[in-house]
């Protein structure tokens, strides 16, 4: 059976506030993706933060959004294209790494260049262990997955380029 040819990467700990952000866009994504009838084409991923191995999630793919809550991110939301990382940017001992460093991963491992890759950073205000989602990130939220439904409608990476700063 082939992979989904797009892959969905949501990172985020739900038991600090506004981190849960990519958590909880992953889940309210695929309930969207199972009733709209697209789930099929994409395959979602939710962890606490991205690692090495994801690299080998990235094979294979024909595109890929990463999803992540942001402090300092323009509200609502930022939408922008990522690459790879240069030489240098992820070493084995690396815990965690941003979006551009898992790309900057999968040549070094599988000699395939990475797929397009986007990420969708949804700005947070409080990110305190123990606290729930602030309304301002539940706003922030709303409008994120307004875009995350025309990006899965229109799965093509020249559409999503179109979208490039969208929310800012």
């Amino acid at each position: 059976m082939p992979l989904p040819p797009v892959l969905v990467l949501a990172c985020g700990n739900p038991s600090r506030g506004d981190d849960a952000l990519g958590p909880l866009l992953l889940e309210r994504l695929q309930n969207w993706l199972d009733g709209a009838g697209l789930a099929a084409g994409f395959e979602l991923i939710g962890d606490f933060q991205l690692q090495i191995e994801h690299a080998l999630d990235l094979v294979g793919r024909h595109l890929v959004l990463f999803i992540d809550a942001g402090e300092q991110t323009a509200a609502p939301y930022v939408f922008r294209q990522a690459r790879a990382a240069g030489a240098g940017a992820a070493s084995p001992s690396t815990h965690a790494l941003s979006p551009e460093a898992v790309l900057a991963v999968l040549p070094r491992i599988d000699h395939e260049a990475p797929p397009p890759a986007f990420v969708l950073c949804v700005r947070g205000e409080s990110f305190a262990l123990g606290e729930g989602l602030s309304a301002a990130a539940s706003s922030h939220a709303d409008a994120a997955f307004e875009l995350l439904q025309f990006l899965c409608r229109a799965a093509e990476r020249d559409v999503w380029l179109t979208r490039l700063g969208a929310g800012e």
